[in-house]
C-alpha cells in the first residue's frame, strides 16, 4: 500500500484564470500547456490501519489540519477512498525540487503525484482521463501534469463535468528542441494563492467575460500551432496570452498584481530580444516567476542575456517531459 512516484509541473502556453463551477472545479475556458522535464515533485502515498488520521508532510514540514495545503490532500485522499471502497488512513511525505507556491506550478506537479501515487496504493487501475478528473478536483491545472508532452485541458460543457479533462497534443518526443527557461525572481510563497485570485477576479473584474472568451479562442489556436510546430507563432499567442491573463488579475478589486521589478527587467529584455531578431517569449502564470519560451539553439545567447539582470537568481531550462511515472527509494 506504499507507493512512490514523481510528476513534474506544467507552464500554461495558454490559460486558465477562474472556475465556472466552485463545487466540479471546472474552468470557464480551455487550456494548453507543456509538462515540464526539470520541475519534478516526489511523493510518497501510504495507506495503513497505523494512521489514526491522515498526515501531510511538505517540503520537511508537517502541515496542520487547518491548512489549505492539508485540505487539499485530504480532500484527495477522500476521493481514492471512496472510488476504492476503502477506509485506512494515509501519510503522504511530498518533496518539490523547485520552490514552493511561488508560481511555479507546484499544486500541479504535486496534485498529480498525490492522486497518481495514492490511486496506486489505494490498488485502483485507473485511465489517464480519470486520473485528470481526479486531479483537477486538487489544481485545475494538475489535470494537465498527467500528461506527457503538450496537453489541452477542455472546458467541457456537462453539468457534472466528465468531459472536463486534458488530453494530449503531442509527446515529448514531437518538439526535442522545444524549450522552456523558468527564471527564478522570487523564491517565496505568493501573497495570493491562484486559487483565491481566479474567485476573486470572476466575481469583480470587469473584463473577466472578454478574457475568457479570448481563452478559449485562444487555446484552439494553440492546438493547432504545436501540431505545425508553428513556434513564432506559437510564441507570440503565448505571450498575448499570459497579458491578457494579468491584465483580467490586475483590474480585480482589489488588484493582484503578481508581476515583481524583476519580472518586468525580464519581460522588457525578452522584448528588446524580439527587437534584435531572436525568438523568445515571455510567460508568466499566478507568480513572479518569468518563463522564456524559445528553441534549444537560442538558450545559450538568452541566458547569456538574462543573466545579466539584478532581478533574477536562477535559471532552470526545461525542455518537454513526461506525466506521472512510479519510482523506487521511498521518502519515508
Amino acid at each position: 500500500m506504499k507507493v512512490t512516484v514523481k510528476a513534474n509541473a506544467n507552464i500554461a502556453l495558454t490559460k486558465y484564470w477562474g472556475k465556472k463551477d466552485a463545487a466540479l472545479k471546472t474552468p470557464w475556458n480551455s487550456s494548453t500547456s507543456v509538462t515540464l522535464e526539470g520541475l519534478e515533485t516526489t511523493t510518497t502515498v501510504d495507506f495503513d490501519k497505523q494512521y489514526k488520521k491522515d498526515i501531510f508532510i511538505l517540503d520537511g514540514k508537517e502541515c496542520a489540519e487547518e491548512t489549505d495545503e492539508y485540505k487539499e490532500v485530504k480532500e484527495q485522499l477522500d476521493i481514492i477512498r471512496k472510488k476504492a471502497k476503502m477506509n485506512l488512513k494515509a501519510k503522504v511525505v511530498s518533496k518539490n525540487d523547485f520552490p514552493t507556491a511561488a508560481g511555479f506550478a507546484s499544486s500541479a506537479s504535486g496534485l498529480a503525484a498525490l492522486t497518481f501515487g495514492a490511486a496506486k496504493a489505494a490498488g485502483l487501475n485507473l485511465s489517464v482521463e480519470e486520473l485528470s478528473k481526479i486531479s483537477r478536483m486538487g489544481s485545475g491545472s494538475a489535470s494537465r501534469s498527467l500528461i506527457d508532452g503538450f496537453a489541452i485541458w477542455h472546458k467541457g460543457e456537462r453539468a457534472d463535468g466528465e468531459d472536463s479533462f486534458a488530453e494530449q497534443i503531442a509527446p515529448k518526443e514531437f518538439w526535442p528542441e522545444f524549450r522552456i527557461l523558468g527564471c527564478v525572481i522570487s523564491k517565496k510563497a505568493k501573497k495570493i494563492k491562484s486559487r483565491a485570485g481566479m474567485a476573486q477576479s470572476v466575481k469583480t473584474s470587469p473584463i473577466f467575460k472578454q478574457w475568457y472568451e479570448h481563452a478559449e479562442i485562444d487555446a484552439q489556436k494553440m492546438v493547432e500551432l504545436i501540431k505545425k510546430k508553428d513556434f513564432v507563432a506559437l510564441g507570440e499567442l503565448a505571450q498575448h496570452n499570459c497579458i491578457l491573463m494579468h491584465a483580467c488579475a490586475m483590474t480585480t478589486l482589489p488588484p493582484i498584481i503578481y508581476w515583481a521589478p524583476g519580472s518586468l527587467e525580464v519581460m522588457h529584455r525578452v522584448l528588446e530580444l524580439q527587437d534584435e531578431g531572436v525568438k523568445c517569449y515571455f510567460t508568466l502564470d499566478g507568480g513572479p516567476q518569468v518563463k522564456i519560451i524559445c528553441l534549444e539553439k537560442d538558450v545559450p545567447k538568452i541566458k547569456e542575456e538574462i543573466k545579466k539582470l539584478e532581478g533574477v537568481h536562477e535559471i532552470i531550462e526545461c525542455k518537454p517531459g513526461l506525466g506521472p511515472r512510479e519510482v523506487k527509494g521511498h521518502l519515508f
